[in-house]
């Protein structure tokens, strides 16, 4: 096996994307309706892409649909699931209906996250734990699983998730929220590594973990309320790097935390 971590290549903050890239790809976006998932949804089928929009809330998701649609994005397709609750049956539906309907998926972007507040892993709930593990870790690897067949037919598929700070430095009182996010990118990253002779020979599926850096998100703001908006980047500005990683750009670049 060859050493995937050299080498490492940053998406560009300056990448253009190209509409030729993305027209006509399906992605699925989990946590559509959030700060991050909304700017990169609409990014997306600004694009021609055909966004998979997965959220809990199906006012908020229509919402979306509404302004995508108004933008003359590409249409969209709404997946209302709660990641917390959800069964496996509901994910193989969803993935049965994903193939039925597109036959393929090009893009899978693991946006969704829970965090409710910085707590002392004393005082932390254990049902808070356990709703961390589901949405932040068992939520993206069961996603993922019963997407491979789809994701490996687009031939050149690309698999985001996600991290923050937490997930790569251990931190006092984000333990949960931590630990989920470390634990995703050990999944991620060895996912990659177990693919990497299927990459080699051409297939172009990748696996990798995105630090965006702080967003002005109403989940940051659970944390840091003080925090001026005007402090940290809004999700947009991060738009440009999240599509080089999502689109054709980043092909072989796999098992990198970026």
């Amino acid at each position: 096996m060859t050493d995937t971590h050299m080498h490492i290549k940053q998406p560009p903050a300056d990448y253009q994307a190209d509409a030729a890239d993305f027209k006509g790809r399906v992605i699925l976006v989990t946590g559509a309706t959030g700060g991050l998932g909304s700017a990169a949804s609409q990014a997306l089928a600004r694009l021609g892409a055909h966004v998979i929009l997965l959220g809990r809330s199906v006012p908020k998701l229509e919402k979306l649909y509404d302004a995508i649609e108004a933008a003359g994005g590409a249409q969209p397709a709404i997946v209302p699931i709660n990641l917390m609750t959800a069964t496996w049956a509901a994910y193989d539906d969803l993935a049965q209906t994903i193939e039925k309907e597109f036959g393929k998926l090009d893009g899978l972007l693991h946006a969704a996250a829970h965090f409710k507040s910085f707590t002392r892993l004393e005082d932390l709930e254990p049902r808070d734990w356990m709703d961390s593990l589901q949405v932040n870790l068992t939520a993206p690897y069961t996603l993922t699983r019963l997407c491979l067949p789809m994701l490996r037919e687009s031939q050149d598929a690309s698999v985001v998730f996600v991290t923050d700070d937490g997930g790569r430095v251990p931190k006092p009182f984000q333990a949960a929220y931590g630990v989920t996010k470390a634990a995703g990118e050990t999944l991620f990253r060895s996912w990659a590594m177990e693919l990497e002779a299927e990459s080699r020979v051409g297939s172009g599926l990748r696996f990798n973990t995105w630090h965006p850096g702080p967003m002005g998100t109403e989940i940051r703001g659970k944390g840091y309320a003080s925090d001026a908006r005007a402090q940290v980047n809004p999700p947009e500005r991060v738009i440009p790097q999240l599509l080089w990683l999502l689109g054709p750009a980043s092909r072989g670049v796999t098992a990198q935390a970026l």
